[in-house]
């Protein structure tokens, strides 16, 4: 069974610095997973080149153009930050 993982690249403490690696450590203990990363194409793709180049058929990077402070509300950052991070990840496993 193939799963398909949704991931807001920019979310926790210190974005893709943390989620992209971990992404790609997942993908080589998971050969039947894909990730869509979500947040700056820029920053993801700088990000990735770190990342096993064998894995990155199973890895898609989806821009969004807007960013989820730590600050802000949840009702805010759903609502009203339609392009956001943490919003698109969430319309991919609807």
């Amino acid at each position: 069974m193939s799963v398909t993982l949704a991931v807001d690249a920019m979310g926790g403490d210190f974005g893709v610095e943390i989620t992209i690696p971990a992404c790609c450590d997942f993908l080589q203990d998971h050969p039947d997973t894909k990730v869509i990363a979500i947040g700056s194409a820029q920053a993801i793709e700088q990000s990735i080149r770190n990342c096993n180049p064998n894995l990155l058929d199973r890895f898609q990077i989806m821009g969004a153009s807007e960013i989820v402070l730590m600050d802000d509300p949840i009702e805010i950052a759903l609502r009203r930050k339609k392009d956001s991070s943490m919003r698109v990840a969430i319309e991919q496993v609807r």
